[in-house]
C-alpha cells in the first residue's frame, strides 16, 4: 500500500494513511459521528503523540487503557469521544494481534473474494456492515484491492463515481459532493422520521 489518499485534506495525515493499512482501518473506525476530515486525521495525531511514525497494533494493543484514552483526548482530541474511541481502536488492534498477528494488511490480502473480504470486515471490532462496504469501496476503488465481487461486495458504495462515501473522496471537489450526499441522506431520514410521527399522532 503506497498510494496518495485525500480523505483528511492534511498531506502529512493523507501520506499515513495511503501507506499504512492500520491507519486506513484506523481512520475508518473514528469516522462517525465527527467531520470526515477530522476522523481521518486522528491516525497521524496518534502516531504523533506516540513518538512513531506508523501505527503499530502490538503497541497500542498494549499501552494502558487510561494512559491511551487520555492520549486521545489531549486538545484537539481525536474524537468527540476520545474515551469511547480510544477502548474501540484497542479493541480493534488487540484483534489484529490475535487473528492477524498485528498486520492489518493481512485483513484483505489472498481473499479470493468481494463477499470473503467483506466478511473478514465485517469480523473487526466497530465494523458494521455499513463501514464494512465503505471500506471495501475505498479498498477497490484507491487502494488496488480488487477481489472478484467486490463491487458488488460493497453495494451501493461499490459504484464507479457514486460520490456516496470516503471511497469517492480524491480530492475538494469529491468531497464536497459526499458531503452533499450525506446531508441529503440525514434530511431524507428526518423527515421520514417526521412523517411517521405524524402518521402515528393521526390514529
Amino acid at each position: 500500500m503506497d498510494v496518495i489518499l485525500h480523505l483528511s485534506q492534511d498531506p502529512e495525515a493523507d501520506e499515513l494513511l495511503g501507506r499504512s493499512p492500520l491507519a486506513a482501518l484506523v481512520g475508518m473506525l473514528l469516522d462517525q459521528q465527527v467531520p470526515m476530515e477530522w476522523a481521518f486525521k486522528g491516525p497521524r495525531t496518534i502516531a504523533d503523540r506516540l513518538g512513531a511514525d506508523d501505527l503499530d497494533a502490538h503497541d497500542i494493543a498494549a499501552q494502558d487503557p487510561e494512559a491511551f484514552a487520555a492520549l486521545l483526548s489531549e486538545k484537539p482530541a481525536v474524537h468527540r469521544y476520545p474515551g469511547s474511541m480510544a477502548k474501540r481502536v484497542q479493541q480493534l488492534c488487540q484483534y489484529l494481534v490475535e487473528h492477524y498477528d498485528g498486520d492489518a494488511g493481512a485483513v484483505w490480502k489472498d481473499v479470493s473474494s468481494g463477499k470473503e473480504l467483506l466478511g473478514r470486515l465485517q469480523e473487526l471490532p466497530g465494523f458494521g456492515r455499513q463501514k464494512a462496504q465503505i471500506f471495501l469501496a475505498l479498498l477497490g476503488k484507491q487502494l488496488g484491492v480488487r477481489p472478484t465481487g467486490w463491487r458488488e461486495a460493497a453495494g451501493a458504495y461499490g459504484e464507479p463515481e457514486s460520490f456516496r462515501s470516503v471511497a469517492d473522496i480524491t480530492g475538494p471537489e469529491s468531497l464536497t459532493k459526499v458531503r452533499a450526499h450525506k446531508q441529503e441522506m440525514k434530511a431524507a431520514a428526518k423527515a421520514e422520521k417526521a412523517n411517521k410521527a405524524d402518521r402515528t399522532a393521526k390514529q
